[in-house]
């Protein structure tokens, strides 16, 4: 058995090209000699694969020079990295949707204060926010005789001078042919409701109900004291009068100017708007308009329609107070459902009184018929689009004006909530875009 050599000298490499071998790299090299490197592909730029003699030859690699350790400087060490404040740390480990809650809730709060505070000093001033939103209202109602004047060539204060005039004409005319007489026995309704609730008291008691006698009389009790409160003594009647007078000069004031410089105060609003948001608020304030246009010229047809209805009923009945409830019907029907509902329940009752238990229930159908036919076909057809309101929330919104204001605000409520909706709804379907640059003009008292 031949033992092996401990160490083996390390073998010669074959010459290059022999037996079509590449040659073979040694085993260990001297720290100068370049690393062997395989042969390159044919057709490279480290020569080709066959030499001149026909063999394969590997291509030898460029040397590398020595790396001179003593002329390779150090790198300057880069700056320390200030670590950020612990303010920012914990700001950028706040969720963003976090923010976003905060920041909407604080701009509705915000918000929600300006509305409140707004409302604070309208009912602060009742007659002069009274005076500016009837004031408003008739703007909307006679903004058209305005627009036509001018287009016939008038300037603009003969122009709005002419629909104040057409306005004074109509009003006139209604007061001295119904509003006079009707308001001379308006407080001789009180007599005819107060015996038609004793009637009815009779009936609860002795009738199938068998309702304690004792309640039924103290409910009867407040509602006859909050009749006679009602009814204006007539030093209040004088009072009244005085201060009904000078809102009507203010109203006809409001009314003139508004005809004449309404789109010039429009203007000037919309130059106090950002740039990016004018057009919006320009588009929101024409549909706001047109939704009070159209809601008070539908509303003054209902309720014309509701008044010869009823008051024609009442007539053919020949009931006493037949003008004064007719009257009352006309100006029921603009508080929608609540309005209405009222002038029909005393209608019916004064009915009981003067004409008996059959023309009683004559008139309450013939309420009912035309309550019907103002709710299903009336208001869609003529005012449309202007009050697409849920009953439950026009209902709601009568309730809460008539508890904060009054009869005043009963009747501002519904025109309030419609415009309001109509601007919350153009605003939602109108998003904002960054080429809303530009204010156009606008004509607020355009019809």
């Amino acid at each position: 058995m031949i033992r092996r050599p401990r160490s083996i000298a390390p073998r010669a490499d074959p010459p290059e090209g022999r037996g079509g071998q590449p040659p073979e790299a040694p085993r260990a090299q001297p720290p100068e000699a370049p690393r062997a490197q395989p042969p390159a592909p044919p057709g490279t730029q480290g020569g080709s694969a066959i030499g001149d003699a026909g063999g394969p030859s590997a291509p030898t690699p460029p040397r590398a020079p020595a790396a001179d350790l003593d002329s390779v400087r150090p790198t300057p060490a880069a700056p320390a990295a200030v670590p950020p404040s612990p303010a920012l740390v914990q700001a950028s480990a706040v969720p963003s949707w976090v923010l976003r809650v905060v920041t909407t809730s604080a701009a509705t709060l915000a918000f929600a204060g300006v509305v409140w505070l707004g409302f604070w000093l309208l009912f602060r001033l009742p007659m002069v926010t009274f005076a500016v939103a009837v004031a408003v209202l008739l703007t909307a109602l006679t903004a058209p005789i305005a627009t036509r004047l001018r287009r016939a060539g008038a300037p603009a204060a003969l122009a709005a001078l002419g629909g104040v005039l057409v306005l004074l004409a109509a009003l006139g005319g209604i007061v001295s042919l119904v509003g006079f007489r009707a308001a001379s026995t308006l407080q001789d309704l009180t007599r005819p409701l107060a015996a038609g609730i004793d009637r009815i008291r009779v009936w609860a008691i002795e009738g199938p109900l068998s309702l304690d006698a004792q309640q039924v009389a103290e409910v009867r009790n407040q509602i006859v004291g909050r009749l006679y409160d009602a009814a204006p003594t007539p030093g209040a009647g004088a009072q009244l009068a005085l201060l009904v007078l000078a809102a009507l000069v203010l109203i006809v004031f409001l009314v003139f100017f508004l005809l004449k410089d309404g789109d010039r105060m429009w203007r000037w609003l919309l130059e106090r708007v950002p740039a990016r948001q004018r057009a919006r608020v320009d588009g929101a304030g024409r549909a706001a308009w047109g939704t009070l246009t159209s809601y008070v010229r539908g509303v003054i047809v209902v309720a014309l329609i509701d008044a010869i209805g009823i008051g024609a009923a009442l007539l053919l009945l020949d009931v006493p107070l037949w003008l004064s409830l007719t009257l009352l019907t006309f100006l029921g029907a603009f508080v929608p459902i609540v309005g209405a509902t009222v002038s029909g329940v005393v209608a019916v009752l004064v009915t009981l009184v003067t004409n008996g238990v059959a023309d009683a229930v004559i008139v309450a159908i013939v309420v009912l018929v035309v309550q019907q036919l103002e709710g299903n076909v009336l208001q869609p057809l003529i005012m449309g689009r202007a009050l697409s309101l849920h009953p439950i929330v026009i209902l709601l919104g009568v309730t809460a004006g008539g508890l904060a204001a009054g009869v005043a605000g009963a009747l501002l409520a519904v025109p309030m909530l419609a415009v309001a909706y109509r601007i919350i709804e153009y605003l939602r379907t109108h998003p904002a875009t960054p080429e809303e640059v530009e204010a156009p003009a606008v004509p607020v008292a355009a019809g």
